[in-house]
């Protein structure tokens, strides 16, 4: 799992203003740190409801990594899987594309979702 993603976002400029200031007033060691933490704030502010969304929506928070082993035994019992993720969904790069389609029967991710360009397309109609 990636320790860091890489976002980018539009500011206006007096709140980059503002933020610069309380960089150089040693507040904050860069930008980034001011945004990783008023991000983890604003978090923590609403932990709870993060909480009883990923409870009522039956969401994995988290990480959720499936190999190709995995899918196998899925598809020789049946099992075809809803998958519900918050935080970073990987589906490993042997996992053919055929196969992703065949067991998984839905994906959500609120966060990072990482598998080849081949699965991505294959589960494209079943993503929400």
């Amino acid at each position: 799992m990636p320790d860091m993603e890489k976002l980018t976002i539009n500011i206006n400029p007096v709140d980059l203003g503002q933020i610069e200031l309380l960089v150089d007033q040693g507040f904050y060691a860069n930008r980034a740190e001011f945004i990783r933490l008023a991000i983890h704030d604003q978090l923590a502010k609403h932990a709870d409801a993060v909480k009883e969304s990923s409870k009522r929506q039956a969401l994995v928070v988290g990480a959720s990594v499936y190999d190709r082993g995995t899918l196998e035994r899925m598809k020789e019992a049946e099992t075809r899987l809803a998958i519900r993720t918050v935080g970073y969904l990987a589906i490993d790069d042997d996992v053919p594309a055929s196969l992703a389609r065949e067991v998984i029967e839905s994906v959500k991710i609120y966060g990072i979702f990482r598998a080849s360009a081949d699965v991505k397309a294959a589960l494209a109609d079943r993503m929400s």
